[in-house]
């Protein structure tokens, strides 16, 4: 059972680094419930301007919610949400006060899904460009250079004309996260993004997100890997049964972690 007292207690000041100088995207007591069962509870968070946060915890503890909650795929039932220090919205049970459209705030904000989610009837080039054409207004030879910058970027310029059934597990991610990069969003968002990968294709997906977190990307990361979150995070947020029950830089959260329920899902994972 968590304790709401040391969940509520805990704040992304916990872990204080450069990086929080500026903050991207905040919550403030954000909850989700879906039908009677409350999935996220009252849940603080933050990432700032070049930071990588990895999120972890096992099934079923609101990490994957807390992600779709911050692009609103899904929509919080209580809480507030900013984005580079704006109110995007504010929700109270049974009324939501939105400062922006959906459509403009989720620009802002790349997701690489487990799933890939490539459209199988585009090319690699096709679902890369998609975005920037239809939501931004990118001319199409604009968007087709951009976006064949971006397969170089990951590895794959010489499949832009391929489609996604031609494509290995690892590529198809790596389509997907060059597909994230072409919105040039202010922060992306990967969920589990190596969970549905064969084992010869993790490292390849890993790698190209290390880059990423080297170069300065704004990423939230929610994953299983803890090796990873261990030598690429900025900080390590853990959750469980809907509530952050930890955070702080990977080495202190994973070498002496604070509470025994963190202690218990480290070292439970290790021994898989």
């Amino acid at each position: 059972m968590v304790e709401t007292e040391t969940a509520m207690t805990l704040t992304p000041a916990s872990a204080p680094t450069a990086a929080m100088a500026e903050r991207v995207a905040h919550v403030e007591g954000l909850s989700k419930r879906f039908g009677g069962t409350t999935v996220l509870h009252a849940v603080d968070f933050a990432v700032s301007r070049g930071e990588t946060v990895c999120i972890l915890g096992p099934n079923g503890s609101g990490k994957t919610t807390l992600l779709r909650c911050l692009n609103l795929l899904v929509e919080p039932t209580a809480g507030r949400i900013f984005f580079g220090g704006r109110l995007v919205g504010e929700w109270s049970d049974g009324s939501r006060h939105l400062e922006m459209s959906l459509t403009k705030h989720r620009a802002r904000i790349g997701m690489v899904f487990q799933h890939f989610e490539l459209f199988p009837h585009l090319t690699a080039l096709d679902n890369i460009t998609l975005g920037p054409r239809n939501v931004l207004g990118v001319p199409r030879a604009a968007a087709e250079m951009r976006g064949r910058d971006l397969l170089r970027r990951v590895g794959l310029e010489s499949l832009a004309e391929a489609k996604p059934n031609r494509l290995s597990g690892g590529q198809k991610q790596r389509i997907a996260i060059a597909r994230a990069l072409a919105m040039e969003p202010a922060l992306v968002l990967f969920d589990e993004p190596t969970s549905a990968l064969d084992a010869g294709m993790v490292d390849e997906v890993l790698n190209l997100m290390r880059s990423l977190a080297a170069e300065g990307t704004t990423m939230i990361v929610v994953t299983h890997e803890f090796s990873f979150a261990r030598d690429v995070a900025d900080r390590v947020v853990v959750m469980d049964a809907g509530y952050v029950i930890e955070e702080g830089r990977p080495a202190a959260v994973f070498d002496d972690p604070r509470t025994p329920r963190t202690h218990e899902i480290l070292r439970r994972r290790d021994r898989q």
